[in-house]
């Protein structure tokens, strides 16, 4: 066999090699709830009619593309041998699931969050369950059944053994209550060894918490709206890992917090008008509290919860905190139940907070780069500081505004901030 014929066949192999790779390339699936009970082979033409049903035929990779309309899920029991959030780890959970993507990566994209509208009729409503490499985007999704087990970590999207991307996504009115189970139905819950991107998302009214990591979750959370539900707007518990950066959390019982043995980076989000504390860190956790505002929440505005926990409260502007009866901290801008030395505040401004500034600790006014001014904010509701501001450029040196700066203090001000 000569040379040259050796190398023919070995061209025509990487060719036919070529042509295979094409061949197997990831396919998109269309799906539309047309009420002809028709099945449809999920070309656009003759989209599945049935969602679940679609999600279970796409292979690893696949996108399904979801026109307008209002899905149904069908609910079945889901029974879990570990729980997200007890004690004890290997505790048996009886819960529910709505729409299941299992063992794969998907795409799944709607039609706009006012156009595809999932209806889950379950606990655990869109669950994620070993899928790497899966998004969500430009959908809505309500109508969460709570389920009787008060373990179960209930939520509009759970997100377990997985790496999803979350964007462009309404989660609301997943209101749903048992009358003796205390917890409802949240927006997003991460769970065992998953990472999650949840961004610029809508999580509103809703039952619970609504974002709540826990055991080995990690998660970037940036641009959200997250309002109006109970609980706490983004909670950080046992040893989960967070970045939250620039969104925008009310009406929760709480707003932030980081519990347990977890970590987290907390940066030019708003904190405003939620019940109790606006920022809290506590347990064995470290917090990077860097940039925010935290303003108009009802008892204490930044809470250092224990002596164990560590972490930064640097550049934020903490005022008019504490309009309400003390229920969960007191009426103050900072308060700490113990003096921490592992925990440093330094340049914020803390003003103008119902029952003074600090409490059970040193007053800090004047220390460490720490005032208490008017912040000249431009309006009740526009945070940008107005142009003589006497926190302009009073921020943490060590820290730039985009322009190269010496940073400003709240949300429009430091390294991560966006104009």
């Amino acid at each position: 066999m000569s040379y040259l014929f050796c190398v023919l066949l070995l061209f025509i192999s990487f060719l036919s090699s070529i042509q295979n790779s094409f061949a197997q390339t990831h396919k998109i699936w269309y799906v539309d709830n047309i009420k002809d009970k028709v099945i449809g082979d999920g070309t656009e033409e003759n989209p599945i009619r049935d969602l679940q049903y679609a999600f279970d035929q796409a292979a690893d990779g696949d996108t399904i593309f979801i026109f307008p309309g209002i899905y149904q899920a069908e609910p079945e029991e889901y029974i879990e041998e570990l729980c997200g959030n007890c004690q004890e780890h290997k505790t048996r959970v009886n819960a529910s699931k709505g729409f299941l993507i299992q063992g794969k990566g998907l795409n799944i994209i709607g039609s706009g969050k006012d156009r595809t509208i999932l209806v889950t009729n379950a606990g655990y409503g869109v669950l994620l369950e070993n899928s790497r490499n899966s998004l969500i985007a430009d959908l809505k999704i309500t109508g969460g059944k709570r389920d009787p087990d008060g373990n179960a970590t209930d939520a509009g999207i759970v997100v377990k053994y997985s790496t999803v991307t979350i964007k462009d996504v309404e989660i609301s009115d997943n209101i749903h209550q048992i009358d003796d189970v205390v917890v409802g139905i949240g927006g997003v819950f991460g769970r065992e060894n998953s990472e999650i991107f949840i961004l610029n998302n809508l999580i509103q009214n809703n039952g619970w918490d609504g974002v709540a990591l826990y055991r080995g979750a990690t998660a970037y959370m940036a641009d959200n709206i997250i309002c109006d539900g109970r609980g706490a707007g983004i909670g950080i518990t046992w040893d989960a890992v967070a970045t939250v950066y620039r969104n925008k959390i009310s009406g929760y019982w709480k707003g932030i917090g980081t519990f347990g043995n977890s970590r987290a980076v907390v940066r030019n989000n708003l904190v405003h008008e939620n019940l109790g504390w606006g920022v809290i860190a506590t347990g064995t956790s470290y917090m990077d509290a860097s940039n925010n505002v935290i303003i108009r929440n009802g008892n204490c505005g930044f809470a250092v919860w224990s002596l164990e926990c560590r972490g930064i409260c640097t550049n934020n502007i903490v005022t008019e905190n504490g309009w309400r009866k003390e229920w969960v901290c007191p009426c103050v801008g900072v308060w700490a139940t113990e003096i921490n030395p592992n925990f440093s505040i330094t340049y914020n401004d803390v003003w103008n907070n119902i029952a003074g500034n600090y409490k059970d600790m040193p007053d800090l006014t004047e220390q460490n780069g720490n005032l208490s001014v008017d912040p000249s904010f431009v309006s009740q509701n526009d945070f940008h500081l107005k142009s003589d501001s006497p926190l302009m450029d009073q921020g943490n040196p060590l820290l730039s505004d985009p322009d190269g700066t010496i940073s400003d203090p709240g949300i429009y001000g430091g390294p991560n901030a966006r104009r």
